[in-house]
């Protein structure tokens, strides 16, 4: 069975924060924002906004973009660090809101790398015959983590969610290649208590490391050359980590996705979030070859080989 995306979508608040509104309650400047990570703006939800509300809104355009029905989904996966409350989960909130009480709903806890944790998750279901169609959402409300008197993690987070339907394509399209994997030494690295928190250099080193690494792994298991890559979607958090990842793979910039400058790091969110708009912009068309790359806290990372289309 051939398992990938047959339906995406997304949502982000309307709300836009710019790195001149940070600059009128922080000690940072635009130019110091834009040249450390590439970031312009980010959206932010208000307080009535949360995270399941969010992932219902992209959910739903995910659904209806796969054409399907709400009741054809059977499984439903969220990835975010940041739900309504402790639990219920999120996946059950927007289960509720979407009507189709009764098919499995469950939360998956793997920062930035979540989505890539969610899709893989969702193709083993697929390739056992438990699921058929599965909901993967990537959701984020950072802003109500953030410490917005600290400018070294403030000025870099946004809000936001993306959603995939996963299900059975046609043949030779889909997943051809995947890598997880976590190195949890790195946890004190990058993590919440009351609000998060993060050591920019080791990350840092870190992403630049794994990513790259994960890029080209995922490519040599489909058994593809990275001259084969026709696009990069790597996770959306500073643009010299993103640029670090191309130059591995060898790939000319406007072959890479770069949404972090209007929406900063969405965590989760963030994968998804771009590939909806790289293929509204056709970046992405029907038997590409892209590659999907994130890492995120624990520390976690996670990589996708697929070739795009039905």
């Amino acid at each position: 069975m051939n398992v990938g995306i047959i339906g995406i979508g997304k949502y982000v608040p309307p709300h836009i924060v710019t790195n001149k509104d940070l600059e009128a309650r922080m000690d940072t400047t635009d130019e110091w924002i834009r040249t450390r990570t590439g970031i312009e703006e980010r959206r932010i939800a208000d307080a009535d906004t949360d995270t399941s509300d969010m992932a219902y809104h992209a959910a739903v355009s995910a659904i209806e973009n796969s054409g399907l029905h709400h009741e054809d989904i059977d499984m439903i996966l969220v990835a975010t660090v940041t739900g309504d409350r402790r639990f219920p989960s999120v996946a059950t909130m927007i289960q509720e809101r979407l009507g189709i009480v009764g098919c499995a709903a469950m939360d998956i806890s793997a920062a930035c790398a979540g989505f890539m944790y969610g899709v893989v998750t969702a193709k083993h279901f697929i390739d056992a015959g438990t699921y058929k169609n599965i909901l993967v959402v990537g959701v984020e409300k950072l802003s109500k983590i953030t410490n917005w008197e600290d400018r070294n993690t403030a000025v870099l987070f946004g809000d936001g969610a993306g959603a995939a339907v996963i299900s059975e394509v046609s043949e030779g399209r889909g997943i051809l290649s995947f890598e997880l994997g976590a190195d949890g030494r790195g946890g004190k690295h990058l993590y919440q208590d009351e609000f998060l928190h993060m050591n920019g250099r080791e990350v840092f080193k870190f992403a630049v490391r794994q990513m790259g690494e994960s890029a080209v792994n995922v490519t040599k298991k489909a058994g593809l050359t990275t001259d084969d890559v026709d696009y990069l979607i790597p996770h959306q958090a500073n643009i010299r980590i993103m640029e670090a990842s191309r130059e591995r793979l060898g790939l000319p910039v406007e072959k890479m996705s770069k949404t972090v400058h209007k929406y900063g790091n969405t965590s989760a969110a963030s994968i998804p979030i771009s590939l909806v708009d790289d293929l509204a912009e056709g970046r992405v068309k029907d038997d590409d070859i892209i590659v999907l790359v994130g890492f995120g806290g624990g520390l976690t990372w996670g990589a996708l080989c697929i070739k795009w289309g039905k």
